[in-house]
């Protein structure tokens, strides 16, 4: 009959886990079932309690410690092209839908539009939104100007 308590409190814990994602209650829940296994096995009540505070502080004191650790770890650095997504370029042969071309990281680039349709002149700075291949796809960091339409002559 304990063994069923032991699990019920195995499974709260484990969702209280779920909800907090704090590794404690789902520590705390392992060491649930490990006292379900020795109620099971037949283990007095002052056994099972033993058993639960035995492998619940040995969690908490050795594996939680180093689960944290690993969840501090920095995140993996970006390499390649993947490394230039966020930069900022310049236009040097305006961009537009059919192609461009932009100086990125000390190097030109091929470059469309981030928004289709969107014109980019040379001299303009561009954020890179995406890497495509070998083309970057950039957007202005600044609204542009608006052009006036061309007087006839």
């Amino acid at each position: 009959m304990w063994w069923l308590a032991w699990l019920i409190a195995a499974l709260i814990l484990g969702v209280a886990e779920f909800l907090t994602l704090t590794l404690v209650f789902g520590l705390l829940a392992g060491a649930a079932l490990a006292a379900a296994v020795a109620a099971g096995l037949g283990a007095a009540v002052p056994v099972q309690l033993l058993v639960f505070a035995v492998t619940g502080g040995v969690a908490l004191v050795a594996v939680r410690p180093i689960a944290k650790r690993h969840l501090a770890l920095p995140p993996v650095s970006r390499e390649g092209s993947d490394a230039l997504v966020g930069r900022s370029a310049v236009v040097v042969r305006e961009v537009s839908d059919t192609g461009g071309l932009v100086h990125l990281g000390g190097e030109d680039w091929s470059a469309r539009p981030y928004a289709d349709g969107l014109v980019i002149p040379a001299g303009v700075r561009v954020d890179v939104y995406e890497i495509e291949g070998a083309t970057a796809l950039v957007h202005p960091r600044e609204p542009l100007p608006e052009r006036l339409p061309r007087e006839r002559e």
